[in-house]
């Protein structure tokens, strides 16, 4: 299949400089910085508190506000934070959906008078609505919240689900732990994961379940999706979205080396993004010519003290933990050394994680783990109190 990615190991994409030009020209921000840099990485890096304090700088001058809309967001770190779109811009991201589809050899199919997409929640609150898709010949598009707080009946949703006929799911690692404990009879086409990593044992028991494709899409709302995962890890999916990999000073690290993904480009001509830091942390490798995300992390990584005093990174537990169908969890290590770990799921062995921990810790670690604790919706994973555990 053709390259996702528009630009080749070592070298600026095609498109850039004018894209780049066009923000200088156009974008009140950027105007506002005065002339343009002659080198790209010498144009600032922004991230999440630029777009919270001013938004609308970031909005084109020449683009009509007639049909802009706006969405609230808050993310893991709870700070609201408002982005400008238009229709054309929503629509859009089925596109990459089905491009990601595609790369696994499946096409949708559904059109008037079936459901293309169920949208599955589980929050105590969420909104949840029914609509079609117009570039799916009005196919059906409905968003439901699992959580019990929404239904008289439990046992409604199974009957709802299964009525739907669903060709798809989309989801995330939370709604889908809660879909597998039903008793469905209908099993979609293939199942999208998004908003937080999936893991592999429970993509796995997804897959067994329901006899389809599970996929890891790497998405936020400031640039609709981003990457899809495929061995050995995310691979980009916007052919003019361009991807650095920063160190905390804004340096460019080179293929291999761990920092934060950030991002110029987009589909969002409301907001085009140049040097966006993510706040997600990966390395860039190039596997047959594709760019690809290694070690996708969320939110700055973390060191934890071992039993022996020694340091080991957040994205080690993440791998002791792969082995397990996870959906949520959250690592606190206190001033003490003392590691805590909640888990949402009741499924997982308790005894069997702990022994994971204890290998990777150490076996004089002061350990505990909880599980089927009822996390908040979103959530930080790795903190620590221990002074120097922040590396970034």
């Amino acid at each position: 299949m053709q390259s996702s990615g528009t630009w080749k190991e070592g070298q600026l994409p095609d498109w850039l400089p004018a894209f780049v030009q066009n923000c200088y020209d156009k974008v009140p921000f950027y105007r506002g910085l005065g002339d343009r840099p002659v080198n790209f990485i010498a144009i600032p890096n922004i991230d999440r508190s630029h777009f919270s304090r001013d938004i609308s700088s970031f909005v084109p001058i020449d683009l009509d506000l007639e049909r802009l809309i706006n969405f609230q967001t808050t993310g893991v770190t709870g700070h609201p934070l408002v982005l400008p779109s238009h229709p054309v811009v929503a629509g859009s991201y089925l596109a990459f959906l089905k491009k990601a589809l595609l790369r696994r050899g499946i096409s949708l199919t559904h059109g008037r008078g079936q459901v293309g997409v169920l949208l599955l929640g589980h929050q105590r609150k969420c909104f949840t609505y029914a609509s079609v898709t117009p570039t799916m010949a009005e196919s059906g598009l409905v968003k439901i919240n699992l959580h019990p707080n929404d239904w008289r009946n439990l046992e409604d949703r199974v009957n709802y689900i299964d009525a739907l006929e669903a060709e798809v799911f989309t989801g995330d690692p939370i709604c889908y732990s809660e879909l597998l404990k039903l008793p469905l009879r209908w099993s979609p086409k293939a199942m999208i994961s998004t908003s937080m990593r999936l893991f592999p044992e429970l993509r796995d028991k997804l897959e067994q379940r329901f006899g389809c494709v599970v996929l890891d899409l790497y998405s936020m709302n400031e640039s609709g999706a981003i990457a899809v995962a495929e061995q050995p890890g995310h691979v980009i999916l916007q052919h003019k979205l361009y991807v650095e990999i920063l160190d905390p000073e804004g340096n460019v690290l080179t293929q291999g080396q761990r920092g934060e993904v950030t991002l110029s480009g987009g589909f969002n001509s409301y907001l085009p993004l140049l040097r966006y830091r993510t706040g997600d942390f990966a390395s860039l490798t190039f596997v047959k010519g594709e760019p690809v995300l290694i070690g996708l992390e969320g939110r700055p990584p973390v060191r934890y003290r071992t039993s022996k005093g020694e340091w080991i990174n957040n994205i080690d537990v993440t791998h002791a933990l792969g082995g397990f169908a996870l959906s949520q969890f959250k690592v606190h290590q206190d001033k003490s050394d003392r590691v805590s770990v909640y888990i949402r799921d009741e499924i997982v062995n308790k005894e069997d994680l702990r022994i994971k921990l204890e290998t990777l810790f150490g076996k004089g670690i002061k350990l505990a783990v909880e599980t089927g604790v009822m996390i908040e919706d979103k959530v930080i994973q790795y903190t620590s109190e221990l002074e120097g555990a922040s590396k970034y």
